[in-house]
């Protein structure tokens, strides 16, 4: 995988592009110098988290012949206090899924990739992050 940074103001915003061509602007806040162009860098990782649950979960449940016809996830972390780095403590996550899907099957789905496929849940969870989540079926 290749990644290329290029810094495109005077502050801290910078554009990230991987080698297929997507986009993504990081920056920091304006406490902090920034312009507020962008997703800071420590809440791409949990997007990220959603994006890697979304996808194992969503392909679960296609296997399984289950109809999604809505899919969301909330997210809520928070970072250790006063501490430098300031790693993610804690992330809970809501997934809410709509459609023709049974109930275990949609846990079991949110199960296995929390805990088994979801290579972003393992890498902040060897970081000492506690990961807890909740499904909620065409609420």
């Amino acid at each position: 995988m290749k990644i290329a940074l290029q810094r495109i103001d005077d502050g801290f915003n910078m554009e990230a592009v991987d080698e297929n061509g997507h986009k993504v602007l990081m920056d920091s806040s304006v406490e902090n110098g920034g312009k507020n162009n962008g997703v800071r860098p420590m809440q791409m990782i949990i997007m990220g988290l959603g994006g890697c649950s979304a996808i194992d979960i969503v392909m679960i449940l296609k296997k399984q012949r289950q109809e999604i016809t809505d899919f969301r996830i909330e997210v809520e972390a928070d970072r250790e206090k006063g501490k430098e780095p300031s790693l993610w403590e804690n992330a809970h996550l809501v997934f809410h899924l709509s459609g023709n899907i049974d109930a275990d099957k949609a846990a079991r789905a949110v199960e296995l990739s929390m805990n088994k496929y979801c290579s972003v849940a393992e890498t902040l969870r060897k970081g000492g992050t506690r990961l807890t989540w909740e499904v909620k079926l065409n609420a």
